[in-house]
Formats: structure tokens, C-alpha cells, sequence
């Protein structure tokens, strides 16, 4: 069969899809220049592909314009077409960045944490998927049994990361049914945003190349294990050096991560709906789930919504460079972009106002009563997408942090999502959100 190569021009949007055009793979130099067309309605194109209410309607053009420095090439070697993509952002036809551009976004997040502290970002975004095909039995949780079942996809997912230039850390056989993680080492800035989409890509692409099927949905079904993103943290300075870890801060923050830590515990609530904003994803954030409930900092503790990471003695690798804090209330639901610039936004407020992070908790705060809770300024999350869409309408703090319409434009976008699965049951939903993730 004759055949000319494609690259695939994508973005990330406020869906948390990859969507995008191709052409023809000769025409890339042209491209990174003149881009190619899109449509601004697009932004409202839900996960289902219903459209929800537009503010454009049928009018305006946009281009998207390809990174170069995000392009991926990958074979195979199985006879199959080469995977080549590349990651754009979308501008107005002035050049100017288009409002809705989840990229952009991010990279305006970044500049003020830039412009505020003088530090750089440094961030790695650790996924769980499942396959839908249950090969694993029984007793497979973090076996070396249930690696083994997808020894062969793990090492071709390690060699396809390579290929697409990311850094692999671990793979592995995790708790839930046909459920595993795949990690990779932090990268700076958007850049980590960059390397959150590739990966799921990689992940879905090598899959089916082995006639499988993953899925990145937050909840498989009602009882059961859902699919996290961790979003782990850190800072550099101008000199490329660590500036996270003090050894004489509480639970070993610098001064200016724990204000950053203190931002995002207080904006929390008004953020979660863009880092977990599928109906199912309130579902599994919920006490004993391994996720987030509270807007709590823990040591340690896998239920918090941040997370101070272990470090080791014995590691080669110095402290201050090992140290990190993990994001927690968050899936692949969300576009990465949108996830980190509410984050690093948020943190930066808590700078701005000069907060400080609480002591760390280290115990169950479901068996506290809500007097307790807020005593210690602690709070449920939204239990919905609509509350969790709700505290976001009502922060006109957190709605500053985006482009003048784009708050609008995302309420009106999660209402039509919601809109879609109307009258259908939790078991209909998981489904759904299984097929589309």
C-alpha cells in the first residue's frame, strides 16, 4: 500500500483531549511557521463530543502552531505506520496567544512564579491506567507476576519514552484490577506539561500496537480503584540549584515552598474542578481511597491533597535535590496544562500573601468532627463537579488567574459534560468516561 508520512498537530484542551489536525510530514519546517487552522468553538467540544454552549458560534479562525521542540517519531518496528506528532500552541491570526490556549496558560502561570520568586518549576507527573482486557488474576497487586503480564508492553512503553524524550523512572504492577503506573523524571516548566501528554499518548499508542486497550479514566467503576495523576514538585534557583529543602523549616520547606504549599491548600477548593473535573472524579475523592478529601498537607501520607515525599539517607542523589512535594487531587480527566498553571498559580498567591503551610497531618481526618476540621483550617473538598464548579464561579481571585472569558467559556463547558450524562446511573457513567480516557 502507498503511503505518505503524517505528523499529527495536537493539542491539550480544557477537556483534557488531545485533538488536533496532520499533514504531510515534508511540510513540518513550513508548518512551524504558518501553522494550520482551528476552529474556536472547538474549546467546547466535550470528552463525549457533544458541544456545549459557545461564545463563538460558528465565527472566527485560529492557527496552531507546532513546537519543534516537542515533536515525537516513533517505529514500531511492526510493520505499522510511524507515530509522529507534535505539540502546538493556538494563537490568534495576529499571533497573538488565543485565550483558550491550555499551554499558554501554563506558560503565563510559570512567568509569574518567574517574576515573583525568581525560581524555576520543576515537575513530573506520575499516571495509573488500567487495560480493559482483566489478564491479570487475583493476587497480581505489585506482583512480580502481574509485571509480567505486561512485561512486553512495559519495555516497549520504556523504549517508545526514549523515542518520544522523556526520561523513564519506574513501571509497575498496581493495586487495582489490570491497573499499573508508569513514572518519569521531572522536566522545567511547561515542559512538564509536555511530557504528561506525550506519555499518555505513548501509553494508548502501545497498547494498541499490542492489541490491547488502556484507559486513563478516574473511576472504572463505583467500588473500585480509580486512576490518580501526582503531580510532584520542586523549585531551582537562577543558579540551577535546589530550593525546596531547608533543614530548618517545618517538615524541611524553605520559606517560599512553604508559602507555595500554603496557596494551594488555601485555593484548593476553587481549583480542584480544573484538575479533577469529571463527574466520576468526586467519586474517588473520597476518604480511604488513597486520594484527596481535605485541603490537607500530609507527611508522608498518601490521602493527603499535598504530600511531602520521602527522601532517603542512603541515596547518591543530596537531599536538597531529592526533596519534593506530590499533588494528589488530580486525574487524567484534566488537561496537564490547565492542572499545573491553577496549581503554580494558587502557589504563587499563597507567596504573594505570605502564607505559611500548616503543620503536616498525620492521621485520619474523616474521624473528625467539621468543628475540629476548622479549627485547624481544614476543609472537605467539593463532593460534586457542580460544587467544585460552584467554589470556582465564586473565587474572583482564582478567575483572575486566567484570561478574561476563559472562566465562563470552562463553566459553560464542564455544564454541557455534566449535561450529557444527565439521567444516566454511576455504573453508565464509568463506562462512558472509560471509553473516552
Amino acid at each position: 500500500m502507498i503511503g505518505e508520512e503524517l505528523t499529527f498537530v495536537c493539542c491539550s484542551d480544557v477537556a483534557g483531549k488531545v485533538r488536533g489536525k496532520s499533514f504531510p510530514s515534508s511540510d513540518l519546517k513550513k508548518r512551524l511557521k504558518r501553522g494550520v487552522g482551528w476552529t474556536p468553538t472547538n474549546v467546547q467540544i466535550t470528552c463525549f463530543d457533544a458541544i456545549a454552549d459557545s461564545r463563538y458560534g460558528s465565527f472566527g479562525d485560529l492557527v496552531m502552531i507546532p513546537d519543534a521542540d516537542t515533536s515525537v517519531r516513533l517505529d514500531f518496528d511492526d510493520g505499522g505506520p510511524a507515530e509522529q506528532f507534535v505539540i502546538g500552541d493556538i494563537q490568534e491570526t495576529d499571533g497573538t496567544p488565543w485565550e483558550c490556549c491550555t499551554r499558554s496558560i501554563l506558560s503565563v502561570a510559570l512567568q509569574r512564579l518567574r517574576d515573583v520568586t525568581g525560581l524555576e518549576l520543576f515537575a513530573a507527573f506520575e499516571h495509573e491506567f488500567h487495560f480493559s482486557d482483566l489478564d491479570c488474576p487475583p493476587g497480581s497487586a505489585y506482583t512480580y507476576s502481574g509485571f509480567r503480564v505486561r512485561r512486553a508492553f512495559g519495555e516497549a512503553l520504556m523504549a517508545a519514552m526514549h523515542a518520544g524524550g522523556i526520561a523513564p523512572d519506574t513501571f509497575m504492577k498496581e493495586y487495582g484490577v489490570d491497573q499499573y503506573e508508569v513514572t518519569m523524571a521531572p522536566a522545567e516548566g511547561v515542559r512538564a506539561a509536555d511530557n504528561a501528554l506525550i506519555i499518555k499518548e505513548l501509553v494508548r499508542v502501545t497498547a494498541e500496537r499490542l492489541g490491547s486497550h488502556a484507559s486513563f479514566t478516574p473511576l472504572r467503576e463505583p467500588a473500585g480503584v480509580g486512576n490518580g495523576v501526582h503531580v510532584h514538585m520542586s523549585f531551582r534557583d537562577a543558579k540551577g540549584s535546589p530550593a525546596t529543602y531547608d533543614p530548618d523549616g517545618e517538615n524541611g520547606l524553605s520559606k517560599v515552598s512553604s508559602a507555595f504549599v500554603a496557596g494551594i491548600l488555601k485555593y484548593l477548593e476553587n481549583i480542584v474542578a480544573l484538575t479533577a473535573p469529571s463527574v466520576i472524579s468526586y467519586t474517588r475523592l473520597t476518604p480511604h481511597r488513597w486520594s484527596a478529601a481535605y485541603n490537607n498537607l500530609g507527611f508522608r501520607d498518601r490521602e493527603a491533597s499535598v504530600r511531602i515525599c520521602p527522601v532517603s539517607d542512603v541515596s547518591d542523589v543530596k537531599m536538597a535535590a531529592q526533596y519534593n512535594f506530590e499533588f494528589r487531587a488530580a486525574d487524567a480527566a484534566a488537561s496537564p496544562y490547565l492542572q499545573l498553571a491553577a496549581i503554580v498559580h494558587a502557589g504563587v498567591q499563597g507567596v504573594e500573601e505570605g502564607l505559611m503551610a500548616p503543620v503536616a497531618t498525620e492521621e485520619d481526618l474523616s474521624l473528625l468532627t467539621p468543628g475540629e476540621l476548622g479549627e485547624r483550617g481544614i476543609v472537605r473538598l467539593p463532593e460534586t463537579l457542580p460544587a467544585a464548579l460552584e467554589r470556582f464561579a465564586q473565587s474572583d481571585v482564582a478567575k483572575s488567574w486566567f484570561p478574561t472569558n476563559f472562566a465562563n467559556i470552562y463553566l459553560d463547558h464542564k455544564r454541557g459534560e455534566i449535561a450529557f450524562l444527565d439521567g444516566k446511573t454511576m455504573e453508565e457513567m464509568c463506562a462512558l468516561y472509560e471509553q473516552v480516557y
